[in-house]
């Protein structure tokens, strides 16, 4: 077994994405800076892997409506001892003079390419922030060494009826990459061995640098809709003349017999609120509570969570079942059946709450039904509101998914 170098490793996440299919939730924030699982932000998945597997030299590439997430790496991700010669920092768009949001991937690294030349690392790891996984990167980078690759791709086994969805891969026998096709929607490459799966791009990779440095000058002349992207121009042409491999991506331990390791691309409003409700069951496909691969995130000073009454003569009797509940969070009276409750959210008396996402610092007011809704942060739910009952009403007030999902966005005004 090759030993891996991570001195030498740089890493990018790419954390600009505007997250269009989340709205409202991405009005005001990032994608990668949406909360999910009660307490975490969608990025704090991917910095938590880069943690465990030591890779602790880290750029955030930031873009759109930045500032939530800049101060959610400041005020939660500063740890790293600097003198150590480790660190996460945001890096907002600087194209010099001019002023340009970044042509996609590609270019975004291509604008940064000035800490690829101070730092001089041996290997640049390119990762996506706003996809929801525990991975061991050091598995990848081994076998990246190990192949002598130019370029190695994370990719996820997927059915082929879900090929339409993602970038994928043609691969030989021996793992190298020779074709990618981008969203196919029919003819979808399988997996030699393995017919009716595909390998799906999962947005991350490994490159040597000099190989890197040369694709992106090289990207960086190309006309307008020939680069800037990744997927859609570096990589094609990289395949044709450099050895480029797939990793079957694996969660933390690296167990291969895991036929179904966790990566959830929570892009819509339904995948999103899917990904959260599967928090609720009793065995929910992401394990939160892996001691030994725990998700870190900022830290807020709160209380512990508390249910209070239960019928004091009075009706009133808190009732919590298949829920998370974040520190803070306080449920007088009421009852609550698969949520997700953020930190500081209070639940006043005879409300309740059904399969609903409450995030930080909301209060539903007494009286209220709320069923299959995402409630934004610091929302006041007037008493006696019900949401999630009635389609039509919901449609006039609040944005709703296809499957009937409401949204009730940050800072609503309550008439």
């Amino acid at each position: 077994m090759v030993a891996l170098d991570l001195q030498n490793t740089l890493t990018f996440i790419l954390a600009g994405g505007a997250g269009s299919r989340l709205k409202p939730l991405t009005e005001n924030r990032a994608k990668p800076a949406v909360p999910f699982g009660g307490s975490y932000r969608i990025i704090d998945f991917t910095l938590s892997n880069c943690i465990h597997s030591g890779l602790r030299r880290i750029h955030l590439l930031t873009q759109y409506q930045a500032r939530s997430l800049e101060e959610h790496i400041r005020f939660g991700w500063n740890f790293l001892p600097r003198r150590l010669e480790q660190w996460i920092t945001c890096r907002p768009p600087h194209h010099g003079e001019v002023s340009k949001w970044y042509r996609g991937t590609a270019d975004a690294i291509y604008h940064n390419i000035d800490a690829i030349e101070d730092w001089n690392p041996t290997t640049v790891a390119v990762l996506s922030g706003d996809h929801i996984y525990q991975m061991d990167y050091r598995d990848m980078l081994r076998e990246h060494m190990e192949h002598g690759a130019a370029l190695t791709i994370g990719a996820v086994r997927i059915p082929v009826s879900e090929a339409h969805q993602f970038g994928c891969l043609s691969i030989a026998a021996d793992g190298r990459v020779i074709g990618f096709v981008e969203k196919p929607k029919e003819n979808a490459p399988e997996i030699p061995g393995d017919p009716g799966f595909c390998l799906a791009s999962m947005g991350i990779y490994t490159f040597e640098t000099v190989e890197l440095v040369k694709r992106l000058r090289a990207d960086h002349e190309m006309p307008a809709g020939e680069g800037g992207d990744f997927g859609h121009h570096v990589i094609p042409r990289m395949i044709e003349e450099v050895p480029v491999y797939a990793h079957f991506f694996r969660g933390p331990g690296g167990d291969v017999s895991d036929d179904k390791p966790y990566w959830r691309d929570v892009g819509t409003i339904e995948a999103y609120f899917d990904a959260n409700m599967d928090l609720c069951n009793v065995k929910p496909q992401l394990n939160l509570y892996r001691e030994d691969w725990p998700t870190y995130t900022l830290w807020h000073n709160d209380p512990p969570a508390k249910t209070v009454f239960s019928e004091a003569g009075d009706g009133r009797r808190s009732d919590v079942t298949d829920s998370l509940l974040s520190p803070g969070v306080v449920v007088s009276g009421a009852r609550v059946q698969r949520s997700l409750l953020s930190n500081r959210v209070y639940v006043d008396e005879h409300s309740e709450v059904d399969e609903c996402i409450v995030m930080r610092g909301a209060k539903i007011g007494k009286n209220c039904k709320l069923r299959r809704v995402i409630v934004d942060k610091w929302n006041d739910v007037p008493d006696g509101t019900e949401i999630g009952y009635d389609a039509e009403a919901d449609k006039a007030r609040f944005a709703v998914s296809e499957t009937g999902i409401v949204i009730v966005p940050n800072g609503y005004r309550w008439s």
